[in-house]
């Protein structure tokens, strides 16, 4: 049993010494985010605390992944992701960057599809080099499939973002505050011409209580456009991101995996010792 334990402990920090820079960012967040749980325990705040639960607990993933699948994830891509994980949740969710900061959400979803194009990428690079497998994927199929595999997570992620608001009345995706708008639901005909309403300064709405309020009253000059401008913003920045790593991808490719920028985020197998 001392053997196995001493072994173990070898086993780690030999790991540790080879990924120093993923261990010190790991270390460094993880004690942010456990200073930020025990302050929002100590201030009864519970979802918080739970977010940072969440948080610690998806900080794991990128260990689990290489220690169950024999995935070998390239330490640039192992910070990104716990750097991620730290800008979405404890920044974003409690410290309130996604309202405060306007870029944001777009930052982080064109980062979402970065690295997803680069992971759908591993997925097919692996399948290419595999000795089983008889047929070679030409760089163009390998970057549009990383390309089409991103924008897929993207749309995914968004239906997620919209069952969410739906069924449980959160707000994951943001409204946006608009000045005129455009509908044919506003023609009396129903011809389905398009009624254009510009200059709008401000809405009533009728809350819960029956009561009608403006929404100028909440300092809102314009019409709220409930999550549709959000959704559409978040794919396209997600698209930029997948079309950026899908043209690294190629040449990445194209030269034979000589690509410096390509290898630092596309997860390989582990050579078996």
């Amino acid at each position: 049993m001392d053997g196995r334990l001493r072994r173990g402990i070898r086993k780690y920090a030999n790991e540790v010494k080879a990924h120093k820079g993923t261990f010190t960012v790991y270390l460094i967040l993880r004690g942010l985010v456990v200073a930020v749980g025990i302050i929002s325990f100590i201030r009864g705040n519970y979802q918080n605390v739970f977010l940072c639960l969440l948080s610690l607990v998806l900080f794991l993933l990128p260990a689990f992944v290489t220690k169950n699948f024999g995935i070998e994830l390239p330490e640039t891509l192992e910070i990104i992701v716990l750097l991620f994980i730290f800008a979405a949740e404890i920044l974003g969710e409690i410290s309130g960057f996604y309202v405060k900061v306007g870029f944001w959400d777009s930052m982080l979803h064109t980062v979402t599809g970065f690295l997803a194009a680069a992971i759908g990428f591993a997925l097919l690079d692996i399948l290419n080099r595999n000795e089983h497998f008889k047929f070679q994927i030409s760089p163009v199929y390998m970057a549009v499939v990383a390309f089409c595999f991103s924008m897929t997570v993207g749309a995914v992620w968004e239906i997620f973002e919209f069952s969410m608001d739906w069924f449980f009345g959160l707000d994951m995706q943001k409204d946006t505050v608009i000045s005129a708008i455009g509908s044919v639901a506003l023609d009396a005909t129903k011809s389905n011409e398009v009624i254009t309403v510009s200059d709008i300064s401000s809405v009533n709405v009728i809350l819960k209580d029956g009561s009608v309020v403006a929404l100028s009253d909440y300092g809102i000059d314009g019409y709220l456009d409930v999550g549709i401008i959000d959704t559409m913003k978040d794919l396209i920045v997600n698209m930029i991101g997948a079309f950026v790593f899908s043209v690294i991808g190629y040449f990445y490719i194209k030269t034979r995996g000589k690509g410096r920028i390509a290898k630092k985020f596309i997860p390989t197998v582990k050579k078996s010792k």
